[in-house]
């Protein structure tokens, strides 16, 4: 199989989808890599690394997308809607509940779209999606920091306090794989960590880990409020693997906050789990609503591109490789995880809770057949 792999356009996005090794593994089983020119230097990986691992450089983006399967990171944008064609296997983030316009263009130009973050081998286990989701935890907590800086907007809190001082207080909703690395670093700053959560089992897991020095709460209305209010720093963290995140923060909460608090929505790319979120960019990260910081960057670990780049590809290489021995139909049929991947295919959105979010029929994969 002939496998492109395109240089990054997204607004400050310097991750590229594949590493000179998933190249090697790539090629030695047969396979052809196009690398576009120069798609690896945000990540610091030259040219002459692909080139060592076996893959070949093209100096267009054309020639990339010609492949037989596509390997991204982020989904494709406006610019790149144009170079995707009917049976074009795309293997990337694709996020379609927060992104209506690529699926109707996926749909209509009959790319076949696996997207990282719905292949589910076992209920709630979400492997290409865990690796940046503990990169976007940990940095959600250094950007809420930084924010709550005076000369950045914040009230001017440091969360570790000083000894006379009371700590920051950080509120985190969602105790998944998000949540629980946003706690990591909270609680190494040595803030006031609260942890909400609708899974009791998850609660217990975080509260038996810190024996006492986080506090855990059920998630519900009443409580994310309370919590809120008494916060510097809420870190939105909510998934529904495929789905639009549901919006947990109202508009009527952020207006109780204290000025100069800080909310970072790391739920933005599936909708965002706070009501005033809206997508930002590493060039124009923040705004303010009621007076409160918010931070919703889409790609924050492209702000960390190299260690991204490799905690990515050591996830994806290995269905990467599957797909490419096999196919998207044999594949998915010998691997119920990675059917569940399949976002879209043969203009039909065979994943549920993708087909609610974009509005379409839902058809089984296999009736696609």
């Amino acid at each position: 199989m002939r496998i492109g792999v395109p240089k990054e356009i997204k607004t400050q996005e310097f991750r590229v989808g594949m590493t000179p090794a998933g190249a090697a593994i790539l090629t030695a089983r047969g396979h052809t890599v196009l690398i576009e020119q120069n798609a690896g230097v945000g990540s610091s990986i030259t040219d002459e690394a692909y080139v060592k691992a076996g893959a070949k450089i093209v100096p267009t983006r054309e020639e990339v997308w010609g492949a037989d399967m596509v390997v991204k990171v982020k989904e494709p944008i406006a610019p790149e809607f144009a170079l995707m064609r009917k049976d074009l296997l795309l293997f990337t983030y694709l996020h379609l509940a927060a992104a209506q316009e690529l699926g109707k263009e996926l749909l209509n130009r009959g790319v076949n779209g696996v997207a990282y973050e719905t292949i589910e081998p076992t209920p709630g286990d979400l492997p290409l999606l865990t690796p940046m989701s503990a990169v976007a935890g940990r940095m959600a907590v250094q950007a809420g920091a930084t924010y709550l800086e005076r000369e950045r907007g914040g009230k001017g809190v440091l969360l570790g306090g000083v000894p006379g001082v009371k700590r920051g207080r950080v509120t985190i909703i969602g105790g998944g794989v998000v949540g629980a690395n946003a706690c990591k670093m909270a609680v190494g700053l040595g803030a006031n960590v609260t942890v909400l959560d609708v899974n009791l089992k998850t609660l217990a897991y975080l509260d038996d880990i810190y024996a006492g020095r986080i506090s855990t709460q059920y998630s519900d209305p009443i409580s994310i409020e309370r919590a809120c209010l008494e916060s510097d720093l809420v870190i939105g963290a909510v998934l529904l693997a495929g789905a639009r995140a549901p919006r947990l923060v109202t508009e009527a909460m952020i207006k109780q906050m204290e000025a100069g608090s800080v909310i970072v929505d790391v739920s933005i790319d599936q909708g965002g789990c706070v009501e005033t979120a809206r997508p930002t960019t590493h060039d124009n990260p923040t705004y303010l609503v009621h007076e409160v910081v918010h931070y919703a960057v889409a790609n924050m670990p492209g702000a960390v591109a190299r260690t991204s780049t490799f905690a990515l590809c050591n996830a994806t290489i290995g269905y990467a490789r599957f797909l490419a021995d096999h196919g998207v139909v044999k594949a998915a049929q010998m691997d119920a995880a990675l059917e569940k991947g399949i976002n879209t295919f043969r203009g039909h959105v065979p994943h549920a809770a993708v087909a609610h979010a974009l509005g379409v029929e839902h058809r089984s994969f296999q009736s696609l057949l």
